[in-house]
């Protein structure tokens, strides 16, 4: 996982446009929350680098990602909600693609990532 995370990094970072603006704090604690502080962060984001570069539907993208249809959908409804993806069409057909909300602050999920690397590569010790 964490080779994937650094993949990822590599993707977002070459998706940056030259002119980064600085993203403000709501937005950044957004982004943090949705990947990093949910029990599906990390297959949100996997959702997300997917979407990059072109849209899917919900049957499309459980199949590429290997998972089940409901969790995808889950997690699509979870992304739509908070501005991260955008819905064309709709019910079994409708094609996501990513918001423009977040491909304007796309820099800022390179925080989200460093974040979220820490957290899965964190050992737990018990005494």
């Amino acid at each position: 996982m964490t080779n994937q995370l650094l993949e990822f990094k590599e993707i977002i970072r070459s998706r940056q446009s030259s002119e980064q603006r600085k993203t403000d704090k709501q937005t950044r604690k957004l982004l943090l929350y949705l990947f990093t502080s949910t029990r599906g962060g990390f297959t949100r984001l996997r959702i997300i680098i997917h979407l990059l570069d072109q849209g899917y539907n919900t049957h499309q993208l459980a199949q590429k990602l290997e998972l089940d249809y409901k969790a995808v959908q889950h997690h699509m409804k979870v992304l739509e909600k908070n501005n991260m993806v955008s819905k064309i069409g709709e019910k079994y057909g409708a094609i996501f693609y990513l918001s423009n909300f977040l491909e304007i602050n796309i820099g800022a999920l390179d925080e989200a990532i460093d974040k979220l690397d820490r957290k899965m590569n964190k050992t737990k010790i018990y005494m």
